[in-house]
């Protein structure tokens, strides 16, 4: 196409682009085809969120972020925890918890609970789970508040889309079922869709309705995620023309958390930048923890007027997330996806705070299950708190190998979870098992080669080693 004058290239794409959509919309008809009764028209509405999804992707020009345009947020717009957590709290904050209702973003399927007041308690859920963790395996504060839940709210389920072939640009599936050939053809969207949910569900006008003002929004396995009342203070203690419609908790970058989300300011206004977003020329860059020193913890408070004013206005402005998979048979798709905390730059007075690491607390793996189980952590008054008995505030580097990934095998490893107040670095591989009362310090690496097998004896005290080759303890 050189020759071609830019107006006449832009004429182009144009017409590349509604032919494209006219494609899309053509085989979403022919998946609903497929389909009968309730489960048609419950597509029919997941297909038109993804018809906006796509058409908005069809219209993206070159990367979302401009990166000389990017700077550092200003002070005022990110505020420390320790300032905000100074002020003494009213005894009038029971009235505002009644017009709170939190909001966990959860991978498994189920029906969503809810119950009144302070712990009103909703479940946003998709069809991808990461790790299954049951009740019992950790005493979770969400887990005591659904077990008072008394009132039944409507599910709220995210919708699903189709993956697309990576080429084409059109939908892998055949079919609108979900086995088979199918099962991997489907995604769900990413909690950015959570504000249409809300809104489409009628669920945002009913909580308007029952004089609910705020969500506190944040991610089901964050085990620090639970409704902090400085924060909420802090919230509705603003004038009227300045209240804050979205807060965002982050919290200090370390090494483990390069990839996650920071605060930016962009165009004059707050934004989350996600590592998907970045140009890989400057990948090293947005890892690096001197100059973005702050990542986002996906803990959000966000005003349900300011979400239906948005909605209704058709102005809730998300970057679309690009996420390339490659399917079993080896085939290369995409998903379009958004997330949550983007929607941030879309609300007035929007605010960071700057929050300790124990608002961030996520299982996500075996090897934070074992942190979260073990003598560094204790559950206070609801809230998982680091033991005063270790000396410094940062949490061990563990990392447990593939004998451990599925809970029940990590469940029968352990006689009793090993001391780690002490504990800077564990890495374990191989068939390895642990006695009663272990203590960990320092740096343990423990290998058992393939073959091999390592039983760690009960009382045993490992402090700086390397414990490698094979150890069988066996009854008498």
């Amino acid at each position: 196409l050189t020759g071609v004058p830019n107006g006449g290239m832009a004429q182009f794409q144009e017409v590349m682009r509604q032919q494209l959509e006219t494609s899309m919309h053509a085989e979403l008809e022919k998946l609903l085809d497929t389909a009968t009764g309730v489960d048609k028209e419950v597509s029919r509405k997941d297909f038109d969120g993804f018809k906006k999804l796509f058409h908005r992707f069809l219209q993206v020009k070159g990367p979302s972020v401009d990166w000389p345009k990017i700077h550092r947020p200003p002070e005022d717009s990110i505020q420390p925890y320790d300032k905000i957590a100074a002020r003494p709290l009213p005894d009038s904050l029971a009235d505002s918890l009644n017009k709170l209702v939190v909001v966990k973003l959860n991978g498994g399927l189920g029906t969503s609970m809810g119950c009144k007041g302070p712990k009103s308690l909703i479940s946003v859920r998709n069809e991808n789970t990461f790790l299954d963790l049951t009740v019992q395996q950790i005493e979770v504060p969400v887990l005591n508040m659904l077990l008072e839940c008394h009132k039944q709210v409507p599910p709220v389920l995210c919708p699903r889309y189709p993956r697309i072939n990576k080429e084409s640009l059109l939908p892998v599936a055949t079919d609108i079922g979900m086995t088979g050939e199918n099962a991997d053809v489907w995604y769900p969207p990413g909690h950015g869709d959570i504000y249409a949910s809300f809104y489409n569900s009628g669920l945002l006008d009913q909580l308007i309705t029952e004089g609910k003002e705020y969500i506190f929004v944040s991610n089901i396995d964050n085990l620090g995620a639970t409704v902090d009342l400085n924060i909420l203070h802090h919230l509705v203690s603003q004038p009227n023309g300045k209240r804050c419609e979205f807060i965002m908790e982050v919290t200090d970058k370390t090494r483990a958390d390069v990839k996650g989300g920071t605060l930016i300011q962009y165009d004059n206004k707050l934004r989350l930048l996600e590592i998907a977003q970045v140009p890989k020329a400057h990948v090293d860059e947005f890892k690096s923890v001197t100059k973005f020193k702050i990542f986002n913890t996906n803990n959000l408070w966000i005003s349900l007027g300011a979400i239906k004013r948005l909605q209704e206005q058709n102005a809730m402005d998300m970057e679309i997330i690009v996420n390339p998979k490659t399917l079993d048979g080896g085939q290369n798709v995409i998903q379009l996806e958004t997330a949550v905390g983007a929607a941030i730059k879309s609300f007035d007075n929007a605010l960071g705070i700057n929050v300790p690491r124990s608002r961030f607390l996520p299982v996500k793996t075996v090897s934070d299950l074992l942190l979260v189980m073990s003598n560094l952590y204790s559950l206070e008054a609801g809230s998982l708190t680091m033991s005063q008995k270790r000396e410094f505030p940062t949490t061990p580097h563990v990392k447990l190998g593939s004998s451990f990934t599925k809970v029940q095998e990590y469940q029968t490893r352990f006689e009793s979870i090993p001391d780690m107040l002490e504990l800077d670095h564990l890495t374990v591989s191989g068939d390895v098992t642990f006695g009663k009362q272990v203590s960990l310090k320092g740096t343990v690496i423990i290998i058992a080669n393939h073959g091999d097998r390592i039983d760690i004896p009960a009382g045993t005290i490992l402090e700086n080693k390397i414990v490698s080759g094979n150890l069988r303890i066996l009854d008498h």
